[in-house]
């Protein structure tokens, strides 16, 4: 735990998306290659092997810089900020 990141740190519980989609790419008609769940409010977006990259967009726009996989079988956490990985 000690190589954990404060905001890695602070996650208590891990969010879980509300629907399997880039929330974003849904709403463009855009497509999508993994997804990600936003840790501070909730979101799905896509990763950054997607070609619009809603998650780190995310990330930096809102300061909200942790997100959970949301592929099935993933359990990792990463930080944008300290780029810093965790298995949960």
């Amino acid at each position: 735990m000690a190589d954990l990141c404060g905001d890695i740190l602070q996650i208590v519980e891990v969010k879980s998306p509300r629907a399997p989609v880039c929330e974003a790419c849904v709403e463009t008609g855009e497509t999508w290659v993994h997804l990600r769940t936003c840790q501070a409010c909730g979101v799905t977006l896509c990763c950054d092997s997607s070609p619009n990259r809603h998650a780190s967009e995310h990330a930096r726009t809102s300061r909200h810089p942790v997100i959970a996989s949301a592929e099935p079988g993933e359990r990792w956490l990463f930080c944008y900020l300290d780029e810093v990985f965790a298995e949960y």
